[in-house]
């Protein structure tokens, strides 16, 4: 990455970093300052992943010295994976990106000219020679704001990102990263059981888990909770995965199934445990709608296990004892819901035949089954909604059946390059996404970026998706800022904040304060354009008058901001639950009702943060027993009436408003929908692994020492026919793209798949570690849709595999 700065700056001792190539000098002097001498503790919340782990930093004259786990949060317990320890680097990475930037050459050179904030903000107004101006694409397509589209990652800020780009710039065309991430599971098991849920691992004695390496891959309290309890301490485990992995390891029985069979193995142990009458029949009497009809359809249909031992390559009297067991354990069983992308195009059906599974042995809304728990209320934070006349609806809304307000990624960036889109998509804000390297079919990305006529990202690194930009805006890493309060639900619901550590470094800033700093400069031009275009609003001026117009109708940028974040978490708090609950929750990061009696140490590292009789494994409004009998049976406890969160309040096994958009309105496994893998071909699979957060972490040195690079795993026989032993650089090649890897070869793999970690291979010359490590499976990954919600299915690749050296 190449950075032009003045030579006054350089001299001035203001350019922290060499500013030509990507670099690895020593911290700069940044704290040059002289500063009282002295140690404090403060109560944040880790970012280096989705869990939101509490944490308490400790600072030393202005510096991050130590991160170290917070035991009153009951998610996080007293915990702090190695992620969340590298938090420092992400703080102290020296490429990370320090102060705003223009492009000054083509897209994808990397070659941007340092700017202040305001030369910034007016290169996204006006553009420059190189790019367009945000008004003069707004003004040539009249006002519909929506020709800027705008994405983010997942986080603490996204919302406030969201709000600003919908409630007040006014486009309709967001997407995040549900389309690539859990969309159909969360959508399959909403519209089935009411919510996705929370497997309750500590409780559950029975417990089927799918292409889900939670042991390697997601190392969280609930992950530690399962795997004490399993070989033979309580809790039985099966592993269903092409991959013998670590969680396999722990299994009580691995099943290695052939990719994108998954729906025929549930329906199977469905029809048994229909046919042999193994359900909680109490339970569907009460809370099941649909039942008879969806008995008739999985009977009627065969789905036998000998059926499913054809597709899956599964044993049938495995899947026959599979289902007895599973039905035996329940209701303290679960069918683990999954939390990852779509694998196939039958993945929608596939989850919610996973929770009709699971509901048909009780397991809903009980202790060690799929739990919902409570949330503690916030207060509202409401702002005015500007309504402009001329904005159209999402473009991507026909890519699928269902496209919600998170849209389709692949269904909208394939419409804008192929020129599909309704009307013109010409710009995109990003924010904390990484889209060259999280969007199957990488190729295709490029292309769209390269097209689009203002891209301006938001990132705290340099990353792919940076080096694509016109307008680069350095956002403060996670310890530099306070984000919006949250309340996180289940049986020991919990409020947390995220404090600021200290203050940002550089130039950089909270994307709080990145967007006011936009909207003040942005918000009259913008409706001086809608004043030109908007009849409504000509109208309502003529009526009103302008200055009433622009300020009580939600066009004033600004009014979201009169506030600043920290008093916008107080009056939220305070609002519900007090100003001594807001004094503890700004202390110790963490509040809930009777914290201060209901938290307690038991030993070193176990701490009570609710009661047993406190805790929320039953949803308010559900029925009850009032009983103390420890011998009252489980199975009838279970069947009571639940409260669940579907329009019927019960399980829905069929969905009739589905057919109108011609999809099954039971889970149905399609032939058609399944490709088997061409002979001397292979399937591709990926995943993630628990030292790398997507692809956000790969220039962390402290989490590559763990991990240097990602290999690809092949079947060692596979290996043999091709000549490839450990350490060959092989090549991998798709329709869309072909990679460079080294091979792993090995048994824990079944044949005609191959499989590496997701994280790696940016292009990025900004990074000093990340920069061509390893190899990136988007670059590979085709871009095929899940029709339902226009998901990615990322495991409907086929690839070659050959020995290069």
């Amino acid at each position: 990455m190449q950075v032009e700065i003045s030579r006054r700056r350089f001299l001035q001792g203001s350019v922290a970093l060499s500013v030509f190539g990507s670099s690895s000098m020593a911290i700069p002097d940044l704290f040059a300052k002289k500063r009282e001498d002295k140690r404090k503790k403060v109560a944040t919340l880790c970012e280096m992943c989705v869990n939101k782990c509490a944490a308490i930093a400790e600072v030393e004259n202005g510096i991050v010295k130590k991160l170290d786990p917070n035991p009153l949060f009951p998610k996080s317990k007293n915990m702090l994976c190695a992620r969340g320890d590298a938090g420092i680097h992400a703080l102290y990475d020296p490429d990370r990106l320090k102060y705003p930037m223009i492009r000054i050459g083509k897209k994808g050179e990397g070659k941007f000219k340092r700017v202040s904030w305001e030369e910034a903000y007016d290169a996204i107004l006006h553009g420059t020679k190189d790019f367009k101006g945000l008004l003069q694409i707004v003004d040539e397509e009249k006002d519909n704001r929506s020709t800027i589209a705008y994405c983010a990652g997942e986080g603490m800020a996204e919302h406030t990102f969201k709000l600003f780009m919908n409630d007040k710039f006014g486009s309709t065309n967001f997407v995040n990263h549900s389309s690539i991430c859990l969309q159909t599971t969360i959508s399959g098991y909403a519209l089935t059981i009411g919510s996705y849920g929370k497997a309750d691992m500590e409780n559950a004695n029975y417990v089927i888990m799918a292409g889900a390496n939670r042991a390697e891959a997601i190392l969280t309290p609930d992950t530690m909770d399962m795997f004490k309890r399993t070989r033979g301490r309580g809790l039985k485990l099966i592993v269903v995965d092409p991959r013998y992995t670590v969680t396999a390891q722990h299994a009580d029985k691995w099943l290695g199934i052939e990719v994108g069979t998954d729906l025929a193995f549930v329906l199977a142990l469905t029809y048994v445990s229909i046919k042999e009458v193994r359900y909680n029949k109490a339970f569907v009497a009460k809370n099941v709608n649909g039942f008879e009809e969806y008995k008739h359809h999985i009977l009627s249909h065969n789905y036998t296990p000998e059926w499913a031992e054809k597709i899956t390559g599964i044993p049938a009297d495995t899947i026959r004892t599979v289902a007895r067991e599973f039905m035996a354990h329940a209701p303290r069983a679960i069918y683990y819901q999954g939390r990852r992308t779509a694998w196939s195009k039958q993945d929608f059906q596939l989850r919610r035949a996973q929770a009709i599974f699971t509901a048909l042995g009780g397991g809903i809304d009980v202790k060690g089954g799929i739990i919902f728990g409570k949330r503690l209320p916030l207060g509202l934070h409401d702002i005015t909604t500007a309504i402009y006349s001329q904005v159209k609806t999402r473009a991507d809304k026909k890519e699928a059946a269902f496209v919600g307000a998170n849209g389709t990624w692949i269904g909208m960036r394939n419409m804008i390059i192929e020129g599909r889109a309704p009307y013109p998509v010409r710009g995109m804000f990003i924010y904390k996404q990484n889209p060259m390297l999280c969007i199957p079919n990488t190729h295709k990305t490029k292309k769209m970026l390269e097209q689009l006529e203002l891209v301006v990202t938001i990132d705290t690194m340099p990353s792919d998706t940076v080096m694509m930009s016109d307008v680069v805006l350095p956002e403060c890493t996670y310890l530099e800022r306070e984000d919006p309060v949250k309340s996180f639900a289940g049986t020991e619901p919990a409020i947390v904040l995220r404090n600021k550590v200290i203050d940002p470094l550089y130039e950089s800033k909270p994307v709080y304060d990145i967007l006011k700093g936009l909207a003040q400069k942005a918000s009259k031009p913008l409706f001086e354009i809608t004043k030109k275009y908007d009849a409504d609003v000509q109208s309502e001026i003529a009526e009103r008058g302008e200055e009433d117009v622009y300020e009580d109708d939600g066009y004033d940028f600004m009014e979201a901001f009169e506030l600043t974040q920290e008093e916008i978490n107080r009056d939220r708090v305070v609002s519900e639950h007090g100003e001594k609950a807001y004094k503890i929750l700004k202390e110790k990061g963490v509040y809930y009702p009777h914290m201060e009696s209901y938290f307690k140490k038991l030993t070193e590292n176990e701490f009570r943060h609710y009661p047993d009789d406190k805790k929320y494994y039953t949803t308010p409004g559900a029925e009850k027993l009032d009983v103390h009998d420890s011998c009252i049976d489980e199975k009838a406890l279970a069947a009571l009436k639940k409260n669940i969160g579907t329009s019927s309040g019960k399980v829905e096994c069929k969905l009739d408003s589905l057919s109108e958009k011609h999809i099954d309105p039971m889970p149905t496994w399609r032939d058609e929908l399944f490709t088997p893998t061409p002979s001397g071909k292979f399937r591709f699979v990926t995943g993630r692994h628990a030292y790398f957060t997507q692809n956000g972490t790969q220039n962390n040195p402290m989490l590559l020492d763990l991990m240097r690079e990602n290999y690809l795993w092949i079947n060692h026989k596979d290996a043999a026919r091709k000549q490839i032993a450990l350490g060959d650089t092989v090549e991998v090649e798709s329709s869309v793209g072909t990679i460079r890897i080294k091979a792993y070869p090995t048994p824990k793999i079944i044949p005609g798949v191959v499989f590496f970690v997701h994280g790696f291979g940016s292009e990025s010359t900004g990074l000093t570690f990340g920069y061509r490590n390893g190899a990136s499976d988007n670059h590979i990954i085709e871009d095929t849709i899940e029709t339902v919600f226009g998901s990615a299915a990322m495991h409907e690749t086929v690839v070659d595999v050959r020995r290069v050296s």
